[in-house]
């Protein structure tokens, strides 16, 4: 069939005023540095309760959280701040951001969720996400209106901590929501490595792979408070790969510290990132005819998964940065399957944002689909070398226009053969730099001479 056209049109996530406090993911910040106090967290969820409530009635929020050594005072502080403002907070322990995504959309009486984390950041960050009823992120409306409702609150004084536990009731739930939505699936016999990241899935995830009849080697799964994510988990996936070799695992995993990103490591030790993971679904998928049309991406989507899903006759188009925009596309369009290169893949209908360990079950039940092991089902994507770069955000003036000069000749020079885009992150003050091209050499100056203006531009 013929390659259908890819589009780069922005997901209809609705209108977003530039916020305050509000990234791609919630607020985010270095604990004990505003906004992430347990007073401003406080003031946060005096602002919540208003917002979200409901005719009137204010909501009932499931708190979840990972396992920071700062998690306890700050769900400590928000639920003192919903209980403020008359709201209802079951503050439910250690869970992975999906498992309360799941829960609250499951749970009639919940009107909101909350998790504490700063996701793949290192323990020193945290954070704060809101979820809506259906469990997803909350929508750019919401979110203006807890920015208008912070506005006319003051910090609220320290709260008693929350206890840090996991929180047995709410996993079963989870583990066996997990299952139910692979309920085909027979794991007997296989043997899998898992990174757990140290983090919110360290019990969740040997937990289900163990319950699917494989063997598990867990790493990553003894958390301290400090070394969540530290030199382990999604961002870091060489560690896992160096584990799923030593242990002779067949497949490698890597979660990241909240469990809503997923790595793999195929049978020949090589790293299969977001891009690789929906390539594999989406043939599968298609297979089955269960796609439900394309697959949506994001701008930092290798421009291979583009060329090789119009091989397919697959439509592919790309969102803005952050799974709530992938999400928005998905619907607008009534498309199943989206995602993101760093991990977060999302299965419309099963889940209402990333979850690494759903996207885990799934991928393993489409290689059983397609008869194939990992490695040979992601063959048929060849990537453009795509080289990343990070510094320190930029400001205005000088640094901006001389960031935007170097990218812009760099586009020229790459002259459609490859894709620019520099962007400042949502959720660390940092200005993500990226370069695709044909040629590896030629990606990495082009970036490195943006990375410099950058620098040059900020002196």
């Amino acid at each position: 069939s013929a390659r259908p056209p890819a589009s780069t049109e922005p997901a209809p996530a609705g209108p977003r005023m530039p916020s305050r406090y509000f990234g791609t993911d919630g607020i985010r910040g270095r604990v004990g540095a505003a906004p992430m106090t347990p007073g401003f967290v406080r003031r946060l969820g005096r602002a919540a309760a208003r917002a979200l409530a409901r005719n009137g009635r204010p909501p009932t929020v499931l708190i979840g959280g990972d396992t920071r050594e700062s998690g306890p005072a700050l769900a400590g502080a928000l639920a003192a701040g919903l209980a403020d403002a008359g709201a209802r907070a079951e503050v439910c322990g250690i869970l992975p951001t999906p498992a309360v995504a799941w829960l609250v959309g499951r749970d009639a009486a919940a009107d909101a969720g909350a998790v504490v984390s700063a996701s793949h950041n290192p323990y020193q960050d945290n954070g704060v996400k809101l979820l809506g009823a259906d469990g997803g992120k909350l929508p750019a409306a919401a979110e203006a209106a807890i920015e208008a409702a912070l506005a006319a609150e003051a910090d609220g004084a320290a709260a008693a901590p929350a206890p840090l536990r996991d929180e047995a009731a709410r996993l079963d739930a989870y583990v066996a929501g997990c299952r139910a939505a692979a309920p085909d699936l027979d794991l007997s016999g296989r043997h899998f490595l898992i990174d757990c990241a140290h983090g919110a899935a360290h019990a969740a995830a040997p937990r289900l792979f163990r319950e699917l009849g494989a063997r598990v080697t867990a790493v990553g799964a003894a958390p301290d408070g400090r070394n969540i994510n530290a030199g382990c988990g999604a961002t870091c996936p060489e560690y896992a790969q160096a584990e799923t070799r030593a242990c002779g695992a067949e497949l490698g995993l890597s979660l990241d510290g909240d469990g809503d990103r997923l790595m793999m490591i195929d049978e020949d030790g090589a790293v299969a990132d977001g891009d690789d993971l929906l390539f594999v679904l989406a043939r599968a998928w298609r297979a089955a005819g269960t796609l439900a049309g394309g697959v949506a991406g994001t701008e930092m989507s290798n421009l291979g998964l583009e060329r090789a899903l119009g091989e397919l006759g697959v439509p592919f188009a790309r969102a803005a940065v952050g799974d709530r925009h992938v999400l928005a596309m998905l619907r607008a369009r009534g498309w199943r399957l989206g995602g993101e290169t760093s991990g977060h893949i999302i299965c419309r209908g099963l889940a209402p944002a990333g979850d690494g360990l759903l996207t885990a079950l799934q991928t393993l039940a489409a290689l059983a689909a397609l008869g194939q092991p990992l490695a040979a089902a992601r063959a048929g994507l060849r990537k453009h070398p795509q080289v990343m770069i990070n510094v320190p955000r930029a400001g205005g003036g000088a640094a901006g226009r001389a960031v935007d000069a170097a990218a812009a000749a760099a586009r020229a020079q790459l002259d459609g053969r490859g894709r620019v885009l520099v962007r400042p992150s949502g959720t660390e003050p940092l200005l993500r730099i990226m370069v695709e091209s044909e040629d590896a050499g030629e990606a990495g100056r082009l970036a490195r001479a943006i990375a410099g203006a950058a620098g040059a531009g900020s002196l």
